[in-house]
C-alpha cells in the first residue's frame, strides 16, 4: 500500500503539471458555465418551466468532465507509458504495470469528482441551481457515467496500436460526442437528423440521465439508459482487458 500511496502522488503531480488535461477537467466546464450562464442566466428553459437553463446545462457538463478524464487524459497517458517502455521498466520491479495502471484509473476517477464538485459549487453559488435528485440516485448516475467513459477510453487504448493512433481515436470519439450528444449545447437545438445521430453515442445517455436525476426523476424512469451504460461499460472493460492481456508491453 505504501508503494501504491507514492505510485498515486506521483500520477497526481503528473497530472496537474499536464495543462490539457488540468484544464479541461477542473476549469474549462466553469469556464463554459460562466460565459452560458452570462448570456442566459438561470432563465426557464421555456415559458412556464419549473427548471432554468443552468439546472439542465450543470449536469450535462458534468458528463463533460467525465469525457475529459475517461476518453483523453486516462487512455493516452496510459498509450504514452506503453510507447515509452514504462510498462517494462516497472515489470522489472516488484511494483508491476498493474500499480501504474491503477493509480492512474484512481488519480482521473478522484480528479473527475473533483472536477464535477466544483462545477457543482459554482452552479450552485452563482446560479443558484436546483439540484432535486436525491444523493444516491445522483452517486449512481455520476459512478455510471464514469465507468462508461473510463471504459471507452480503456478499450481505445487496448485497440490503438500506438500513441498516434490512440491520440486520434480518442480524439475522434470524444469531440464527436461533445457537440452531438447535448453536451456543450442543448439538443432541442438540433435538428432531427442530428437528434437522430446523437442517439446512437453513449454520452447522450450519459447526458440524459444525469440531467434526469438532477431534476428530481427515480432512476427507474431511466432504465434505458442505465442498461446502455453499463452494458458499455462491462463490454468495453471485457473486451479491453482480453486484448491488454495480448499486447505487446515489451
Amino acid at each position: 500500500m505504501k508503494q501504491f500511496a507514492m505510485i498515486c502522488n506521483i500520477e497526481f503531480r503528473l497530472f496537474v503539471r499536464d495543462f490539457f488535461s488540468f484544464f479541461f477537467a477542473l476549469v474549462f466546464p466553469v469556464l463554459m458555465l460562466l460565459l452560458f450562464g452570462g448570456i442566459f442566466g438561470n432563465a426557464p428553459v421555456y415559458d412556464g418551466a419549473d427548471m432554468g437553463i443552468m439546472d439542465v446545462t450543470v449536469p450535462a457538463y458534468a458528463v463533460m468532465v467525465t469525457g475529459v478524464t475517461g476518453l483523453m487524459s486516462l487512455p493516452l497517458t496510459l498509450s504514452g507509458y506503453k510507447e515509452k517502455k514504462i510498462y517494462k521498466r516497472f515489470d522489472a520491479t516488484p511494483v508491476g504495470k498493474k500499480n501504474i495502471i491503477s493509480a492512474q484509473i484512481l488519480i482521473n476517477f478522484v480528479m473527475t469528482l473533483v472536477g464535477i464538485s466544483i462545477l457543482l459549487a459554482a452552479g450552485k453559488i452563482l446560479y443558484h441551481i436546483q439540484i432535486n435528485g436525491d444523493f444516491l440516485s445522483i452517486c449512481v448516475g455520476i459512478f455510471l457515467s464514469i465507468g462508461a467513459m473510463f471504459s471507452m477510453g480503456f478499450f481505445l487504448t487496448a485497440i490503438g496500436r500506438d500513441l498516434k493512433s490512440t491520440n486520434m481515436l480518442c480524439y475522434l470519439i470524444y469531440f464527436i460526442m461533445l457537440f452531438l450528444s447535448g453536451a456543450t449545447m442543448p439538443d432541442q437545438m438540433f435538428s432531427h437528423t442530428m437528434k437522430k445521430l446523437s442517439s446512437y453515442l453513449p454520452m447522450t445517455h450519459a447526458v440524459d440521465l444525469m440531467q434526469g436525476i438532477f431534476s428530481g426523476d427515480s432512476l427507474i424512469l431511466h432504465k434505458r439508459e442505465l442498461l446502455i451504460l453499463g452494458i458499455l461499460a462491462m463490454v468495453c472493460t471485457s473486451v479491453g482487458a482480453v486484448l491488454y492481456r495480448r499486447k505487446d508491453w515489451t
